[in-house]
């Protein structure tokens, strides 16, 4: 891994939140994800399940976690399983984790190769009445493939069908929504990388570039950061492009005028961060540029004023919403009459700002976090309104991560990110 070794404690201190609201006498099973093929012998980068990381620190394929508090032996109340290693697997593959490494990372002194594992979870389900299952109930959520946790769970429910069956993911939604102080400093060195990656775009920008050279220039710093790389597909659109909301062919031309919607995020050690910044390809906004450019940042502003605890995510955008209308009517984007005829379920200022407003943030770009209880400290969102218009050729979105705090405004992960539109113009032209 290129990020140095993350304290152990947090991964201690996750799985006994975990195993604290497990049903008597159950078991919980963490699977790795696949490493998933390509075609011949190609496979993609590895990608490790977050939620066995969130519970074990172990970023390595073909790995297991098993949690059981009530287990009579105590030797068996965690237990990883991994792939074995050896000197022939060390030369081809690279080092994989040794059992003393694997403690050291995860903190579990129980370590077994995964050769074990039927036997092993055989003498368990014996002393255990409920299994806890790992699905995916992520509101975003649509998997079409079946993964190496479906393929486990689907084994394992026909192996013990007399067992009584409960799910991981409610207790992980909200366990892994409120951050510990160590995530939130990988989530602040994840933000530092995509800060240093932000201020390199501002020096090399210029017309005649193209929207990958941004994509590159972005990646370089990254990676000479200890980042894997994007934490998501970059977003690098310039002109028109802007206006598509998921644009990432990335190919085009920044051209004299334009301004170039950057939706981009380094990641550490799993962590994301999640920025999106608009600049204007020759330096300057051009006058009407610079009155969307600023309603965006204020209701940025505004919004993220909003986040604190006891907040509903509902109530939430729809006070954002009445902030945007405001904006817009200023900017004569939409008029009183628009407002008054406005579809409840479909606001006049919809037209030119129809996503939603924030998202929890954290192992995942789009995290884990239960929508219908109030926000929580220590909460990570997104605050990412935009304004977008394809008639004028441009649209304009503005993004910061911040930390709900338990009193006064969220603190801003991004807060050294330049965002203000004169800082941005003295930058781009020193």
């Amino acid at each position: 891994m290129k990020y140095k070794l993350i304290d152990s404690q947090l991964f201690i201190k996750n799985r006994k939140n975990f195993a604290s609201q497990m049903k008597p006498k159950s078991l919980a099973v963490f699977n790795s994800n696949d490493i998933y093929p390509v075609s011949a012998d190609s496979t993609l980068p590895f990608a490790q399940h977050r939620d066995i990381f969130f519970l074990s620190g172990v970023d390595q394929e073909e790995s297991i976690l098993v949690l059981f508090p009530d287990c009579p032996n105590p030797k068996h109340r965690e237990i990883l399983f991994l792939k074995e290693t050896n000197e022939h697997i060390a030369v081809w593959e690279g080092e994989k984790l040794t059992k003393e490494a694997a403690f050291k990372t995860s903190g579990i002194k129980t370590v077994y190769w995964l050769q074990d594992l039927e036997k092993v979870l055989f003498e368990l389900m014996t002393q255990a009445e409920t299994v806890y299952i790992n699905t995916n109930e992520h509101y975003r959520a649509n998997v079409e493939t079946e993964t190496r946790e479906d393929r486990f769970t689907k084994w394992l429910k026909e192996k013990y069908p007399a067992h009584a069956v409960a799910k991981s993911n409610p207790i992980l939604q909200r366990l892994r929504s409120v951050k510990d102080q160590i995530e939130l400093d990988l989530i602040q060195q994840a933000c530092n990388i995509t800060e240093k990656g932000f201020r390199r775009i501002l020096n090399f920008v210029k017309p005649g570039v193209m929207e990958y050279n941004l994509e590159a220039e972005f990646m370089h710093e990254f990676l000479n950061n200890r980042s894997k790389g994007f934490a998501y597909t970059p977003i690098v659109a310039s002109g028109n492009n802007a206006n598509v909301l998921h644009y990432i062919e990335n190919n085009q031309e920044c051209k004299a005028g334009d301004l170039i919607l950057l939706d981009v995020g380094a990641e550490y050690a799993n962590y994301s961060s999640d920025m999106t910044r608009t600049i204007p390809v020759s330096g300057k906004f051009t006058k009407r540029q610079r009155e969307v450019y600023d309603a965006v940042n204020r209701v940025k502003n505004d919004a993220t004023k909003l986040l604190v605890p006891g907040a509903l995510w509902g109530e939430y955008h729809k006070e954002v919403g009445d902030i945007m209308t405001s904006e817009l009517l200023g900017l004569g984007l939409i008029d009183k009459a628009d407002v008054q005829n406005e579809n409840p379920d479909w606001p006049a200022y919809k037209k030119y700002f129809m996503h939603g407003t924030s998202h929890h943030m954290g192992l995942d770009t789009h995290d884990y976090g239960l929508l219908h209880e109030p926000m929580q400290a220590n909460m990570v969102f997104t605050v990412e309104p935009g304004i977008y218009i394809p008639d004028e050729g441009f649209g304009i979105r503005l993004e910061d991560d911040v930390v709900i705090q338990k009193t006064g405004e969220p603190f801003n992960l991004m807060r050294n990110i330049p965002i203000e539109a004169e800082e941005i113009e003295e930058i781009m032209n020193k």
